[in-house]
């Protein structure tokens, strides 16, 4: 029976329910006046219930598509405005004991290569990722809980933070390991991660298990609560997500919707990022074996309709897509992005052909935005998004529902805008190229004028002076 407030995998991501939620979507999927009074309640940024959500992604009236764009344009100008959120993923070891079929780490692959980082060549890869300019981590790593127990994460993230090279810092480390014990999320929080991040994967059990045929992930209740765990543990900010291309995307982008919905029925606040990646060839991998891929179209529909359905929700898009797809989404929803990535073990630091050897041997899975970060940031702020390396809600203490409350209430933008500026100004003075200042600095001149507080913003003026001189960090 589906109760949204259970703590029990299987109620509030009921079977049931998502059938008879797929079948009246269709059923309803050319009901103008329906799909009109959504999106009429969509404009009051309250967010959409999981079922008036599955009509929208359906809908197949074009000018009411239409309507929905826009609607996801506006709500997003509207609680994130122009700002764009960078980070990179930090690969520390592919050793796992899981079978996940679309993963190359299963631990059957016998012609990849295993690696895990040391604390000093964890110290040379975070160097190179601030000799980037980033501010920002997500620490990757397989199942394997001899060579990957959780005391070696708390260290790797102990040793993150400790890490200041030149001007650069990293500020946030959030976390995308296995499921685990509420214990062990309050040793995580201590820590001072940022989020905690575990994708579902797909949330129809049959195929869950189909796809993860041994290894602890298989257990689909252990990691379909795995949220409920985390935040039991303390941790604030949780994000959550599908792959796309494993099971029928409107399945598991319902099962997506209710797990929101769930965590802020029964744990006062809702996921801090949603994340929507779709399959890509890797190792032993091979993504045309999985018939249920999507196309870029439909995928900008699920990109508008999460935007519409959970608006104070951040919405990732990493570097498995591309600069074509990621640029037809950021207008949607899109609030984050990753940036210079890689998915190896060690792929950051050393020789150009170590880096490419590393980059073969061990990563996760093929990239298909391979540019630069100053590249990327060039393109941003050529389309006049803000690129935003701020950390500053996390180390005030603005998270979870705190945060929460301040987006829904508008003051948030007066916090992330100058934020938001401050940090780019501080990437354009110690990492851009010239012509990436050049338009930086056009951006900033301009932008700071929409910060609404006009005493924040001469404090923000007055920052970005200070950073000019060689000051760094600051933040509201």
């Amino acid at each position: 029976m589906y109760n949204v407030k259970s703590n029990k995998a299987q109620e509030f991501i009921n079977h049931e329910e998502i059938i008879e939620t797929l079948s009246w979507a269709q059923e309803h999927k050319s009901n103008r006046a329906l799909i009109e009074s959504i999106l009429e309640k969509a404009k009051n940024f309250k967010g959409l219930t999981h079922r008036e959500a599955a009509v929208l992604l359906d809908c197949d009236i074009p000018d009411l598509n239409e309507k929905m764009k826009s609607l996801a344009k506006q709500i997003k100008e509207k609680i994130y405005g122009k700002r764009i959120v960078l980070f990179a993923p930090l690969y520390l070891s592919n050793h796992c004991i899981n079978g996940c079929v679309y993963c190359p780490y299963h631990s059957k692959n016998t012609h990849i290569q295993r690696k895990k980082l040391t604390q000093e060549e964890i110290r040379k890869e975070v160097i190179a990722l601030q000799d980037m300019g980033h501010k920002r981590l997500a620490l990757e790593a397989g199942e394997h809980p001899h060579m990957n127990p959780l005391d070696y994460i708390l260290e790797s993230i102990e040793t993150i933070y400790s890490i200041k090279h030149k001007n650069g810092a990293i500020r946030r480390v959030n976390v995308n390991i296995a499921a685990c014990e509420v214990e062990d999320y309050r040793k995580l929080k201590d820590a001072g991660i940022g989020t905690y991040i575990l994708f579902q994967e797909t949330y129809n059990k049959e195929a869950y298990e189909k796809l993860h045929p041994y290894g602890p992930k298989s257990n689909y209740d252990y990691h379909t609560e795995a949220m409920d765990r985390a935040m039991d543990g303390g941790i604030d900010d949780v994000g959550i997500g599908v792959l796309f291309g494993l099971n029928l995307y409107r399945y598991d982008f319902t099962g997506l919707l209710m797990h929101a919905e769930h965590l802020e029925a029964a744990k006062g606040v809702g996921p801090h990022t949603i994340s929507v990646p779709r399959i890509r060839n890797a190792d032993d991998v091979d993504a045309s074996s999985f018939s249920n891929a999507i196309d870029d179209e439909t995928f900008a529909k699920i990109a508008a309709v999460i935007r519409i359905a959970v608006p104070y929700t951040g919405m990732i898009i990493s570097t498995r897509e591309s600069k074509a797809s990621r640029e037809k989404v950021l207008e949607l929803g899109v609030s984050q992005l990753s940036g210079a990535s890689k998915t190896s073990v060690g792929g950051y630091a050393g020789t150009e052909d170590a880096v490419e050897a590393d980059e073969e041997n061990t990563k996760q899975f093929d990239i298909s935005d391979n540019r630069t970060l100053d590249e990327i940031i060039n393109w941003l702020v050529s389309m006049d998004y803000i690129p935003s390396f701020c950390t500053a809600c996390y180390r005030e203490g603005r998270t979870g529902d705190r945060f929460m409350t301040l987006a829904k209430d508008g003051q948030i933008s007066n916090c992330c805008q100058p934020n938001a500026l401050m940090t780019l100004k501080e990437y354009l003075m110690d990492y851009a190229s010239s012509d990436t200042r050049l338009k930086g600095e056009r951006l900033i001149a301009k932008e700071i004028l929409n910060v609404p507080n006009l005493k924040i913003r001469a404090i923000a003026e007055k920052n970005l002076v200070n950073i000019g001189s060689g000051q760094r960090d600051f933040r509201f």
